[in-house]
């Protein structure tokens, strides 16, 4: 199953499935957990996948009975918590939220300390925060998409667009953008969102594929106009926005995820207990109210789907990344 139709088909399904199937798969394990279980975000906190874990890891430390404590190990581009949780005890009481590195990395980087695809075991697919197409007015006319892409044909490698660094899921929205269009548009990477924005809104880039938690208040507030969002749907947080595909590149998605994995070897048992306590968590009132803030569109999938989507992700970028020669910081 695609990801972008995984997107827009099992939310509802799956939190109703939470609902029903709670109850029998947690007589199965009366005695689990019966301590506190590690959340490891691979990044620093204040950004959107630190927020998801923490808004969800609440309720589901309620849910749970044990504390679920949130665990920042940043570094190397994420890899090093990633492979903290890849070393784990295969116990259930280690997990990991990552993102589009984990179908990127194995093709980005030429050695791994650990074997994304052989290493973990899916639990969930939690959320999806949309990307959106904005640029600085001052620098760029075109209000629409169909008018960019002539903006930009018209005067080629001329235009310049900012990423949060290589491989990342903002610079592989452009490269996956210049790819499907045929434009010569210069990348920028940044180390990190903040200064790329920082540069948009001052005019030394002329454009960046945002998330739209961050670029949300800019474009309300009229310094950035905002062209399309990277998503096969559009996003709720902006639902005036059309989709990249809808506004003039057709087959064009991105949709970058935020998913929950566990050591390989752990029971599968364990997984579905996880699976079914994470969804269940992300149906609660305050975590909708939360992901309402971050622009975040609740997903929620079987470990199965999940896999299978990575399975697809992992071919797609593989092939863009290989085309574009596109390497690590």
């Amino acid at each position: 199953m695609k990801l972008h139709k995984l997107v827009n088909s099992v939310s509802l399904k799956w939190l109703a499935i939470a609902a029903c199937g709670w109850m029998a798969i947690s007589s199965v394990h009366a005695a689990y957990p019966d301590k506190p279980i590690r959340w490891i975000v691979p990044f620093p906190p204040g950004g959107a996948m630190d927020s998801i874990a923490r808004s969800v890891g609440e309720q589901l430390s309620r849910k749970l009975g044990q504390p679920v404590v949130i665990e920042n190990k940043a570094g190397a581009g994420g890899n090093l918590g990633v492979d903290l949780v890849a070393k784990s005890p295969a116990d259930g009481y280690t997990m990991v939220i990552t993102s589009i590195g984990m179908v990127t990395n194995r093709h980005l980087y030429a050695k791994l300390s650990y074997d994304p695809m052989k290493d973990f075991a899916p639990v969930s697919m939690l959320a999806v925060v949309p990307n959106m197409l904005v640029v600085n007015p001052t620098k760029v006319k075109a209000k629409n998409l169909r008018d960019f892409i002539a903006e930009v044909k018209a005067k080629p490698g001329k235009l310049t667009y900012a990423s949060a660094g290589n491989g990342t899921s903002i610079h592989l929205a452009g490269e996956l953008f210049t790819s499907m269009t045929g434009l010569d548009i210069q990348h920028i990477p940044y180390r990190g969102s903040g200064p790329a924005v920082s540069d948009l809104l001052g005019g030394q880039v002329d454009m960046m594929f945002d998330s739209v938690s961050s670029a949300r208040p800019y474009v309300q507030a009229g310094k950035l106009n905002a062209l399309g969002v990277t998503t096969s749907k559009r996003s709720t947080a902006m639902p005036e926005v059309p989709t990249i595909a809808e506004a003039g590149v057709p087959g064009y998605v991105l949709s970058p995820w935020f998913g929950v994995f566990m050591p390989a070897a752990t029971p599968p048992d364990i997984v579905k207990f996880m699976n079914v306590a994470l969804i269940e968590a992300m149906s609660r009132t305050e975590v909708k109210a939360r992901f309402s803030v971050l622009g975040a569109e609740a997903i929620g999938s079987t470990p199965e789907a999940f896999a299978s989507s990575l399975l697809a992700e992992s071919a797609k970028w593989e092939k863009l990344i290989r085309e574009k020669n596109i390497q690590p910081d």
